[in-house]
């Protein structure tokens, strides 16, 4: 399959031993994560086997990014969850994340699964945005450091709070977000559980109920990363602020139904949108 702009780079299954050991130092080089918790080609091979899907996007023969998930059970239902996509850094502005994806989910409808899911830190902006506003999944589960509260990753210098999302493959609302048809823009009058403050810190709001409230919104900062390194505390008041609005909204019964970026007063501030959806619930 070639779907990038350059015609070098193509995706497709991976499927020799070279390339699933391929896959393993690419988790290395991306996360830098020590050996043992690599995902080794062993279990790569026997997951592929059983039904997962591990696709590599190859640079004429050298692999520069993969992604990779298992068949699962969830709520009753067969579901593919993704665990892991990586994109070499110099090959980050090329959409291979993107079209990775959308390879993914060409090959669980070929399977006759209609649900996929993952998890992400929702401190990420960019993901996020990706997650949300590009491919149009939503959220009703949030877990408190689901790996650990000290992961060996680089990247989780502040915990591992992830939302757990579910992308709805077959659905018209999916279809109409890669299609570019569905746009966005926020509106109406909605609640801010956390908004950031001049200073660039969590300001956080505690409505006494949130039973008469149909949207909600919960701001973070636009590059959480640049301030883990920074300022550590700031980071972790942060982590705890999001923590508690996500955990009581989805307590609630809201639904994370999408996410947008903007500026104000020169700081750049991503969004989450809640609902109290229906017609968006789960399965």
């Amino acid at each position: 399959m070639n779907m990038a702009a350059d015609p070098a780079l193509q995706i497709r299954p991976v499927s020799t031993i070279d390339e699933f050991h391929e896959a393993e130092l690419l988790q290395k080089e991306v996360w830098g994560i020590p050996d043992m918790d690599v995902v080794p080609m062993y279990h790569l091979v026997a997951a592929k086997e059983s039904g997962g899907v591990i696709l590599g996007a190859f640079d004429r023969e050298e692999m520069v990014g993969f992604v990779y998930g298992f068949v699962g059970f969830e709520r009753g239902r067969t579901v593919h969850h993704s665990h892991m996509l990586a994109v070499r850094e110099a090959y980050r502005s090329q959409g291979l994340g993107y079209q990775l994806k959308c390879e993914q989910r060409s090959s669980i409808l070929d399977q006759g699964i209609e649900i996929m899911t993952w998890t992400f830190d929702p401190l990420q902006s960019r993901n996020a945005f990706f997650n949300f506003r590009k491919l149009g999944v939503i959220a009703d589960r949030y877990y408190t450091d689901l790996y650990g509260s000290d992961a060996a990753s680089f990247l989780h210098r502040n915990g591992t709070d992830r939302l757990w999302v579910s992308w709805h493959v077959a659905g018209e609302r999916v279809s109409r977000r890669l299609s570019g048809e569905e746009r966005f823009e926020p509106g109406g009058k909605a609640i801010s559980l956390v908004s950031i403050d001049a200073s660039g810190k969590p300001s956080s709001n505690e409505p006494a109920s949130l039973d008469e409230i149909d949207r909600l919104n919960i701001e973070i900062p636009g590059d959480i990363s640049a301030i883990e390194i920074a300022d550590p505390p700031l980071a972790r008041r942060w982590r705890l602020s999001t923590r508690a609005a996500f955990m009581a909204a989805l307590d609630a019964r809201f639904l994370v139904e999408d996410f947008y970026v903007y500026d104000r007063a020169g700081q750049k501030i991503g969004c989450y949108v809640l609902t109290k959806n229906e017609d968006l619930r789960f399965w």
